[in-house]
This record gives C-alpha cells, structure tokens and sequence, in this order.
C-alpha cells in the first residue's frame, strides 16, 4: 500500500535527518505505549466486555544487538487492519499542513512540534530503515504485521498469543543499540510514565565469598530491570517534590522542550476530593486560534485515565493550560454531557478556575515582568474571559494590561486609576485597527492637551467585549469616539461658522450621518465620531467578518479654529474640495479607507495647483 501524500513529504523530511534530535523518537514510541495502556486500562474496569481480561499493564523494551534492532511493546488495546491503515498509512490530523509549513531544522523547535501535531510515530524513521509493527486487538483473534522501509507499507496477516503491540526499529547505525543512553533517554522523557517501563539488560552477578577469593572476573548477565519511576506526580505531595520534577515531568507528557512558565499543583479534600497539576507555558501552541484546538487536559478518575479531549474542563479563554485532573468521586464511563452536567466536575471547574486566576495574580504581584511575559503570549485569549456575564470578570479585568497614550510600557487599570486626573470617573479607550493609528488619532488631541490616559485598543475583540464592561472600580468605560462633545465654542464661532456648516452638509449629506463643530481639536482640521447607540468603524468591520454587514454612517466634526477653514473665508470656491479632503483626513487617520480615490485625488491635485500658484 502507499502513504497518504502527506505522510510522504513527512517521511522524506525524517529520512533526510531533518531532526538534530534524534532520541525524542523513543518519547513518541512510550507515549504511544502509554495511550495504548491507558485506554485498555479504562475498558477493563467500565466496559463488562473487558472485564475478564487479564491484564498488566506494561512497557518493554529489547535490544538485539546482533540484528540491529530496538523493539518497543506493550500490553495494550492493540490494532487491527483497519487501524494499521488509519492510524500509521495516514495521517487525519488537521494540523498536519501547518506542521509541515512550520518545520525549521531547529532541533528544540522541532522536537517539540512532533508531539504537538501527533506525528510521533513517523519520527522513529529518523533512526530506523525498516519498521516492523506487530499487533493484535484486545477480544479480537487475528493478529497483523505491518512493515514499511518508508517508501509505501505492506500488511500481512500474523501471530501473537496477547493483546498490545510490538514495534521493531531496524536501526541506522548502533548509536541506540547501547542499554545506557536508551535508559538515560527513558529518564529524561518518560520518567513519569505512570505504567512500568522494563528493559532486558546486562548486569553484572555478584560474587560468592570465594568467587571473591579465587579472585575470578565478574560475570555479567541478561536481566530485565523496571527503568522508570512510573509514579503519578500528581498524587504525590507537594513537599516531596522540587521544580525539576514538575519541569521534568512536564516536559514529558506534554512534549515540550521549554520549561513551564508557571506549574499550579493542587490536593483538594473534603467536599471535593481531586488532584490537579496545571501548567502555563511560556509559549503558545500552534492551533491556540484554531476553533478545533486540542484540549490540553488530560481527565482522570483515581489515576485511571479517562479522556485527553475534554474542551468542557476549563472555559475557552484558559484553553492554553496543559495539566491533569484526577478525580476520586466520578463514575468511569464519562461521556461528554456527564462532563457538563456532573456537580463534582462542575465543582471541580469552578474551583480550578479560581486556583488559575489566583495564581496569576500572584505572579503578576510578585514577578510583574514575567507575567507580563505571559500576558503578551495569553492576554488576547484572557480577554475572551470578559464576554457575557462571567463570574470571574473583575478577577479578569485585575489581570488585563493595555497600550496607554501615557507611553510605550502595557498600564493595568490599577495604574489607570492611580494616575486618574482631578473629578475623573471614567476609563476612556479608543478602538482600530493599529496602534499607530490610535497613537496619531486626532481624537487624542484633547485628551493629551488635559494629561487624561486613554486606553489603545487595536485588537479585534476589544471592539465586541469593551462595550459590555460597564465599569471597573466606580470608572465607567467610555470610548472617546462615541463621547459627546462639550463643544466649548462661543455663540460668535458657532454663527461665523453656520454658512460653511451647512454647504459642507449638504455637499456630504450622502456620506456622513451628520457634520457639526467640535473644540474636542486641537492641532487636526477634522475627525469622525459616532454615535454612542451604533458601532463604530472597528466594530462594523468585525461584523462584516462575521456575515453581518452593517453601514453606519460616520460624523464628521470639523475644527472651526484651524487655519484651513480661516482661509476659506476668503477662497470659498473650494469648499466642495475642502468637504472632500476634510472627510477623507478623518477616515484616513482612523484607518478607514477612501471609497472614492479619483475623486479625492482631484480635490488634492486642485488644492496643491492653488497653493504652488
């Protein structure tokens, strides 16, 4: 048979030792184990069909150094054909197309990326020319061989008295046919395995006293020894453990080369009784932005594991946690409603959820620096925690920095409030699209003119949660282009300027909902506001994404004591170009665009021939 086209530019990639790191292809192989185990392991004690069945669960490992061969096996619910073909002749895993777009031949990015995508399995090629994967299904009586050089597969039928499977690598060369470094490899990634690990090795035989006498030589033989610790380290308390065995441990089951920014090790008992391990880490995964993310909990119910997939765990906005929660009271055949209506997991959620944000702030007190490491990676996620009526969203918005026309540094709204000036009561912000833009708005003219901080808000959702936050503190969020003019112009600018008020809105009528006069400008001729029942320019184009179109029409406000319009007193010809220009400039420095460029274009290449002549 052939490999799927993309498990063909993988292959090719591993043959040609893209990897530096070549000993994580022994991690994928334990971890596979390990998956295998664990999903027997939950059969045998909630499915009756399983329960007959004898098993231990186990990982062997075997080397042969005269055929050049490491063999891995387990004990665990095995393959039949069919999953031969699906789970090693094909990859189904969405990811696979980013996968191959992101490799880089840097070994610690890419040694992390093999466990991301789910592509371990193929990583053994990097070690091995041939690839032997011997398998039978629990309850099921055929057995299968499955065999592969990596340029197509053959499967033929087989024999195995047990249940699991075996694969054997022919190895490249004999750098892992040595008992030692595979044992330090084990050590290094799967240490915390939580099913056994044994290896055939040779060990020397003590001496008997008058062996000892008779001075022989030490003689050495095949023993199979346990090699990992295969301890659950959540179960374990926190006082008998130190950082290296969270980061070790983390590094292992959640394949990650860099070290977790932050680890949450929690016992609960009394009316909840459940161990979590959480951990942040430093960088984002690949698919945290993809709505078929892959959940990184793993669900357990007294170490047995039940489920890596559960999305229902930790609300979305804390889907980049990697952790395990392990529950004494919950019934082993959990489905995914159980998930969302079982008070233990609700419970359970609550609690952890609490645990999370606790944490974080205290990082954020202790180490503003690191956590604001974490905010720059997670902050934009974080912020998704703020829509609707979250119980935790004064916990979240204590946990929120933002881009300040104070200066380049992110201010919390602890600063904000600290830094208010005399009679302030409210949090003002802008919304786009660049912080450029917002840095260069005129709308900042004022605000700047009366040392007030406004908030820069340029992502995305900003425009669909900041509308729904109502207030912090006392302060109420007002965004400073739906805020109503004080328009402190006396009654002589207002009537001096009625003539060109109303030729520029009957010039822009088609346009702009209204034209009117502001003093909210100082340096700027004009800017665009709306009004505070509509969306404004961000939040329109966010609905456009969404399939939900709306055109609202923006206000144009005009600067009465600008030098342009002082000038066209005595050029009045020009105001139909003006009106154009003025309306242009305002969309412009908001990051809108201009519709009709010809037209624009005219009115400029009028006004520049006039100031030249």
């Amino acid at each position: 048979m052939q490999f799927q086209t993309e498990v063909n530019q993988l292959l090719q990639l591993m043959i040609h030792s893209l990897y530096s790191n070549k000993e994580i292809f022994l991690r994928e192989l334990i971890s596979n184990a390990s998956d295998a185990l664990d999903k027997l392991n939950f059969l045998s004690v909630s499915d009756d069909a399983y329960k007959n069945l004898k098993f231990e669960p186990k990982i062997e490992l075997k080397l042969d150094k005269d055929k050049k061969t490491l063999t891995i096996s387990d004990n665990g619910i095995g393959m039949n054909k069919d999953d031969l073909i699906n789970h090693l002749g094909t990859i189904a895993k969405s990811g696979t197309k980013s996968f191959l777009e992101n490799l880089s031949g840097d070994a610690k990015k890419d040694s992390q990326l093999i466990g991301q995508f789910g592509v371990g399995f193929y990583s053994a090629f990097m070690v091995a020319d041939k690839i032997e994967v011997l398998s039978k299904k629990a309850l099921e009586d055929k057995a299968y061989l499955w065999t592969s050089d990596a340029s197509g597969y053959e499967i033929e039928k087989a024999q195995k008295d047990t249940q699991g499977t075996s694969i054997t690598l022919h190895l490249k060369d004999e750098e892992f046919l040595n008992e030692f470094k595979i044992e330090n490899i084990v050590e290094k990634y799967s240490n915390h395995i939580q099913f056994p690990i044994f290896m055939e090795k040779e060990e020397f035989v003590p001496l008997s006293e008058e062996e000892q006498k008779e001075n022989k030589e030490p003689k050495k033989e095949l023993k199979i020894s346990q090699i990992n610790k295969a301890n659950a380290l959540w179960t374990l308390s926190k006082s008998s453990l130190k950082a290296n065995d969270y980061e070790n441990f983390y590094e292992q089951n959640f394949h990650d080369t860099n070290k977790p920014l932050l680890y949450i090790h929690t016992k609960s008992e009394g009316k909840l009784e459940y161990n979590s391990l959480f951990f942040i880490p430093q960088n984002a995964p690949f698919d945290l932005y993809r709505v078929d993310y892959q959940s990184g909990l793993k669900l357990y119910v007294k170490r047995v594991f039940i489920s890596d997939d559960d999305k229902e765990l930790l609300p979305t906005y804390l889907r980049f946690v990697r952790g395990i929660i392990d529950v004494e009271d919950l019934p082993l055949n959990v489905s995914r409603e159980i998930l969302q209506e079982n008070a233990i997991l609700k419970g359970v959620k609550e609690a952890s959820v609490k645990k999370i944000l606790g944490e974080l702030h205290k990082l954020k007190e202790k180490d503003k620096e690191k956590y604001l490491s974490f905010f720059r990676n997670f902050g934009r996620v974080l912020k998704e925690g703020l829509y609707g009526f979250s119980t935790e969203k004064e916990s979240l918005l204590k946990l929120m920095y933002f881009k300040s026309s104070k200066g380049t540094d992110l201010r919390s709204l602890e600063e904000y409030k600290n830094d208010l000036v005399d009679e302030q009561k409210e949090i003002f912000y802008i919304t786009g699209s660049s912080e450029s833009l917002l840095r260069n708005s005129p709308l900042l003219e004022d605000y700047k003119a009366r040392n007030v901080e406004v908030l820069l808000l340029d992502e995305e959702i900003d425009s669909i949660i900041m509308p729904m936050l109502g207030e912090f503190e006392g302060l109420k969020f007002t965004a400073i282009n739906q805020v109503e003019d004080k328009n402190e112009l006396s009654e002589e600018e207002k009537q001096n300027f009625a003539p060109f008020l109303a030729k520029f809105k009957e010039l822009l009528k088609d346009e702009v909902e209204d034209v009117r006069l502001t003093s909210r400008l100082k340096d700027s001729p004009s800017c665009i506001v709306y009004d505070k029942n509509k969306p404004d320019f961000a939040m329109q184009q966010l609905l456009k994404q969404m399939g939900q179109e709306q055109n609202v029409k923006p206000i144009l406000e005009l600067n009465p004591k600008h030098s342009i319009f002082s000038r066209l007193k005595e050029n009045e010809s020009f105001i139909p170009d003006v009106a154009i220009l003025t309306l242009n400039m305002a969309k412009l420095s908001e990051g809108m665009g201009v519709e009709n460029a010809s037209e624009f274009n005219a009115s400029l290449s009028k006004i520049i021939t006039k100031a030249l002549s």
